[in-house]
């Protein structure tokens, strides 16, 4: 049998509970066709770079499956037609990440403060470079001759 690793996102505004009932039922499809899930985590309700089907959040899990690949098939059409999955994808892998995957151990975010002391004095930095004023290229302009009419 093959090692997987899935990825899913879903949609946002499914609660905890209904995303752990996919990840089941997704479990039941591989164990059902002859294959095991190692691992399961819910990584959480994160913001999406972009706008997918009219969400700007989803709920991200990820599976590690050992799993003939009929069975990853099977489960990947069913995610094809569940309205609830936004995105998913399926890698093929030589071994499963021991312990928990990157994305649980960097916990949320801190927030960061900048101040002017974090970045050192001048000095650290090196020499200014010069102010270079670019200018803008210079077409032929029509010229305009002013002729005084006299009667």
């Amino acid at each position: 049998m093959s090692l997987y690793e899935n990825v899913y996102i879903a949609r946002q505004d499914l609660t905890t509970g209904q995303v752990d009932a996919l990840t089941e039922q997704f479990s039941e499809i591989i164990t059902s066709n002859g294959g095991s899930i190692a691992k399961k985590e819910y990584w959480g309700l994160k913001s999406l770079a972009y706008r997918i089907k009219k969400n700007r959040k989803g709920h991200y899990v990820l599976m590690n499956i050992d799993a003939p690949s009929a069975a990853v098939q099977e489960m990947e059409r069913l995610m094809r037609l569940n309205e609830d999955i936004l995105r998913f994808l399926t890698l093929s892998v030589e071994a499963h990440e021991e312990g928990l995957s990157i994305q649980m151990r960097q916990g949320p975010k801190e927030e960061r403060s900048f101040s002017r002391d974090d970045r050192g004095s001048r000095d650290d930095r090196g020499p200014r470079r010069p102010y270079v004023k670019h200018s803008r290229p210079q077409y032929d302009q029509p010229k305009t001759d002013v002729v005084e009419e006299t009667n």
